[in-house]
C-alpha cells in the first residue's frame, strides 16, 4: 500500500495548459474551432485554457473531451486561478508591442477614461476582449475591441 504523503503531485494549470497546446497542435485545431466546443469566445477560451481565468464546469468538460485530456484536467480548469506573469518587459514582437501601445498610449486612454466617466477605472474582470481582422488596402489591420466595465473610486 502507497503511503498518501508521498503521492504524485496533482496536476496543475501549468500541466493543463501545456496538454490543451499539444492537443491543438495535434488536432490541428484553431483557438475559434475550439472555443465554440466551449461555448466561449476564443480570447475567454485561451485564457481560461493558459491558467489565467477560471472555466465554467459545463465549458471545461466540453474542452477536456474535445481535446481527449484527462478527466483531472475539468477540475483545475474550473479553479480560481493566481494571475501572475512576468513583469519584465516581453520580447515576443506582438506582446512588446501591446506593452509599447500602453506605454504611449495609455496615460492618453486614462485621461480619456476619468473624462467621460470620472475618476475611476475599467475593469478587468468585469470585461470582454474581441479580436477581428479588418481588410485594408494598406494591409489587413488587427482590431482589438475592449470592454470593462467602470469601477468609481470610492472615497471612505
Amino acid at each position: 500500500m502507497k503511503d498518501s504523503r508521498f503521492a504524485e503531485p496533482l496536476m496543475d494549470k501549468d500541466d493543463v495548459a501545456a496538454m490543451v497546446l499539444a492537443a491543438k497542435k495535434r488536432l490541428g485545431l484553431s483557438w475559434a474551432q475550439i472555443a465554440e466546443q466551449t461555448g466561449l469566445s476564443p480570447v475567454f477560451t485561451h485564457s481560461a485554457a493558459m491558467g489565467m481565468n477560471s472555466m465554467p464546469e459545463a465549458a471545461a468538460k466540453n474542452l477536456v473531451a474535445a481535446l481527449d485530456l484527462p478527466q483531472e484536467a475539468v477540475s483545475v480548469l474550473m479553479e480560481y486561478p493566481t494571475k501572475v506573469w512576468d513583469q519584465a518587459v516581453p520580447t515576443d514582437p506582438c506582446i512588446y508591442r501591446l506593452y509599447e501601445i500602453v506605454g504611449v498610449y495609455g496615460p492618453t486612454m486614462k485621461a480619456l477614461i476619468q473624462e467621460e466617466f470620472g475618476d475611476g477605472i475599467m475593469s478587468a474582470i468585469d470585461f470582454d476582449m474581441v479580436i477581428s481582422r479588418v481588410e485594408s488596402d494598406k494591409g489587413d489591420r488587427v482590431k482589438v475591441e475592449m470592454s470593462g466595465k467602470f469601477l468609481k473610486y470610492n472615497s471612505w
